[in-house]
């Protein structure tokens, strides 16, 4: 709860080089990307190269630590505050912690007094080549030990691989997993049809899905159990679709659908057709027949939405209201909002969510931005008002927001 406090002390410099380092995680373009086995190898290679407990490779945004890839803990992210990594993001430089319990920046940290049971901790920053630092690469012992200059080369040098590995998945065009195309891929060729689209004055369609409880699956089933899901949903959508639909896989259970020649009307009949589909055919497990839904958001080009970021960001509205209404449901951007469709691009922006007479606070990222409403991800909803204040740091922005959607960890807000 120190957002604002923390956000105050910020000198200019200092909030620039945020709002720096956040546009390129942006560009980077890796947040919420599926499990990737390159990176699990090296998470791995932490562990048996320096013999301990826990290795992790992760990206670091405005709000939370995710890891990209993590042995040893439970957790698939960790908010940014609770971090022992957000000191190496502070001062870009490699620290080493040989006993947590004694040193005063951590000996209170829930992941020392806790079960975790943290002890050692060494980090070094996950720096592009341009110089910012989007995450950390760690090696965690629930032991205190010494680690020297060579040890901390070798984890350097992981890191490297470890950045070079980001930036190679970049060029990739097709997700491993499912088949759909990744979500670098999609945003690129929506892009191209959109300009058709625009140029010949034909009408485009947005879909976005996301799997419900999900996270459900995976810890009931596991993350094997997961995969299969997803490639059962991907199947079932296919065989739904055209053949020159754009499918992509924008996150772990999130998917894109662009339907060029289709107006929001139509868009909006076939997200249902699928939707129906999904409900209709459960995924077969090893031992386990599981019934999965999904949530779906529509919207379609317009005066206003030209591009595959607007696109994408109102699909997204629309969807955390499909999940708002009790999911398994279809919900038009358009209808939700009424006639008018608000421009809104996806970004990625540091955010203070303030409340209680401004003596509590959030940090958060914004995801998507527009001049009437935002969309925001929040390591928890849970204590967070129908109405608050919303400030970029760094931006001299600051405006009062009421909730008009949320669900786990994301709050869609009109400004007001």
């Amino acid at each position: 709860m120190s957002a604002v406090r923390a956000f105050g002390r910020l000198s200019d410099e200092a909030a620039r080089r945020e709002l720096d380092r956040l546009a390129a995680l942006d560009r980077l373009d890796i947040l919420d990307t599926p499990r990737d086995e390159g990176f699990e190898r090296l998470a791995r290679l932490i562990k048996q190269v320096f013999t301990v407990d826990i290795g992790i490779v992760s990206f670091i945004d405005a709000h939370r630590q995710w890891y990209k890839a993590c042995l040893g803990l439970p957790a698939d992210e960790v908010p940014r505050e609770d971090t022992f990594c957000r000191y190496v993001v502070d001062c870009e430089q490699p620290i080493v912690v040989p006993d947590a319990s004694r040193d005063p920046r951590f000996a209170s940290n829930p992941a020392v007094t806790g079960e975790a049971h943290i002890r050692f901790y060494a980090g070094v920053p996950l720096k592009t080549r341009d110089g910012h630092t989007v995450g950390t690469v760690c090696a965690i012992d629930r032991q205190p030990r010494s680690f020297g200059n060579k040890d901390l080369a070798i984890l350097e040098e992981i890191a490297g691989v470890a950045i070079d590995r980001a930036e190679l998945l970049q060029s990739a065009a097709i997700d491993v997993l499912t088949g759909a195309l990744t979500r670098r891929a999609f945003n690129e060729e929506a892009s191209r049809l959109l300009s058709l689209a625009a140029r010949h004055h034909h009408d485009v369609a947005c879909i976005v899905l996301d799997v419900d409880h999900f996270k459900r699956i995976n810890d009931t089933y596991g993350h094997a159990a997961g995969d299969e899901v997803l490639k059962s949903v991907i199947k079932t959508c296919r065989e739904q679709l055209r053949a020159d639909d754009l499918l992509g896989r924008l996150g772990g259970e999130e998917f894109a659908i662009l339907l060029p020649h289709i107006d929001q009307a139509a868009a909006l009949k076939v997200a249902e057709k699928l939707r129906s589909a999904l409900n209709a055919v459960p995924a077969q497990l090893a031992e386990n027949t599981v019934q999965v839904t999904a949530s779906f958001g529509v919207t379609a080009m317009s005066i206003i939405a030209k591009d595959i970021d607007t696109l994408l960001a109102q699909a997204d509205a629309a969807m955390y209201h499909a999940k708002q209404a009790g999911r398994n449901r279809c919900e038009s951007f358009a209808a939700r909002s009424g006639s008018h469709q608000s421009a809104r691009r996806r970004v990625l922006k540091a955010g203070v969510i303030i409340f209680n007479e401004r003596h509590s606070s959030f940090d958060c990222t914004i995801r998507s931005l527009g001049p009437d409403g935002a969309n925001l991800v929040v390591s928890t909803a849970l204590g967070i008002p129908s109405e608050f204040v919303l400030s970029i740091p760094g931006e001299g922005f600051e405006t009062t927001c009421r909730i008009v959607a949320q669900d786990r960890q994301h709050l869609d807000v009109m400004f007001r």
